[in-house]
């Protein structure tokens, strides 16, 4: 079956604030949680997926990147993971539903949580030719993104200036506070109401970037298209993404390849295919005729006798290897013999003695078989001669 929308699954909207996504988790892991519900396989199942919505909307870069490529994120191996229960699991769930984690677990998040986080990551779609697929191309793109604002080189705070050290976590970014429960003492983490988690707090602001830190803009990037890449595939362009915070590095470009098919060929792989007429006389005597590629035409021998369907193969006449492009697959013309539609007399009169010849018994479509008809063959067959 195929995995539901996360936000879906919590019951929240896609714009949902950090606090409504822990708040729907909490009262969803309370409701189906195992120790609640045993023996029933349903609420477990629905346990583990609500675990599983939590893990990624509860991650800023994850979630960015979910709302940007679904489920289908290519930075992860086959898409998102299930929850597996284990120890991030494990604290996650205490710490939700009971209020805290044990010892020290909730300090470990603390340490983190003021740390260098990785920019996100962005997804640009382009459309390319067939044949700049197959042998390759550069490509100029414009992507909109969100870059350190050059004034306050990324702090927020206005040039001459510099953020201060939030005097009510200390620059952790988190407040602790313990309770006393029937499984002892407590220990709560949660973001610093003050200084929104960042530790640290901009009295000043960079009158450029408002605070913020980062500007919108445009930027044309070239992108170098390797030979063989195909309907589907993506490139990474390392650190074009979404600048990073408190020192982290800056997200990856995802681009997504579309090939507009061809009028001609159809690929598979590394191979090419396609059609070709021939008439009767060249399938049945042989011929050397010309066979379109993708670049120059090349010459093949049509064997004597050939049927209709019979495939030649081009050697070499592919697509390359996108790990070795001196390695390219072949094209293969499958022959279509013709059959004509409209005929002279002449034309009719010889394929009514080939069919003779043949032992057939072709009718004569009102010929005279007298000496009209003796003549007629007379002639043609010293024009064979001739």
């Amino acid at each position: 079956m195929a995995k539901r929308d996360y936000y879906e699954v919590l019951g929240v909207e896609r714009g949902a604030s950090d606090a409504e996504i822990k708040s729907a988790y909490r009262r969803l892991a309370k409701k189906y949680h195992p120790d609640l519900n045993p023996g029933d396989k349903q609420a477990e199942a629905a346990f583990k997926e609500v675990n599983e919505a939590y893990e990624v909307l509860s991650d800023d870069q994850r979630r960015s990147r979910y709302d940007q490529f679904g489920h289908e994120d290519p930075t992860q191996a086959g898409g998102y993971g299930s929850y597996a229960g284990g120890a991030g699991g494990f604290e996650d769930i205490f710490e939700t539903i009971f209020g805290g984690g044990f010892g020290g677990f909730g300090g470990a998040r603390q340490a983190q949580s003021n740390g260098p986080v990785r920019g996100s990551d962005l997804r640009y779609n382009l459309t390319i030719n067939f044949e700049e697929a197959v042998f390759g191309c550069k490509k100029e793109i414009n992507v909109a993104r969100n870059e350190n604002c050059d004034q306050c080189h990324g702090s927020g705070a206005k040039p001459g200036t510099s953020p201060k050290t939030c005097d009510q976590c200390h620059g952790t970014g988190q407040v602790t506070r313990i309770q006393q429960t029937m499984l002892g003492s407590m220990r709560t983490s949660s973001p610093c109401p003050k200084c929104g988690g960042e530790g640290k707090i901009i009295s000043d602001p960079c009158p450029k970037c408002g605070g913020k830190g980062t500007v919108r803009r445009q930027r044309t990037i070239t992108v170098t298209i390797p030979a063989g890449i195909d309907n589907g595939q993506a490139l990474t362009l390392r650190g074009e993404g979404e600048p990073g915070k408190r020192g982290g590095p800056a997200g990856d470009l995802y681009v997504a390849i579309s090939v507009r098919p061809h009028r001609k060929f159809r690929r598979d792989g590394q191979n090419l295919y396609s059609e070709m007429n021939i008439s009767f006389a060249q399938a049945a005597l042989g011929d050397e005729v010309e066979i379109e590629t993708l670049q120059t035409p090349v010459k093949e021998n049509i064997p004597e006798g050939t049927q209709p369907g019979h495939v030649l193969r081009v050697r070499g006449q592919g697509v390359p290897s996108l790990r070795a492009p001196a390695q390219r697959g072949d094209l293969f013309v499958t022959l279509k013999v013709e059959v004509p539609k409209r005929l002279n007399e002449k034309q009719r009169m010889a394929l009514r003695l080939f069919d003779e010849a043949m032992g057939g018994k072709a009718p004569a479509a009102g010929a005279n078989r007298g000496d009209n008809w003796k003549r007629s063959v007379k002639e043609f067959f010293d024009k064979f001669k001739d």
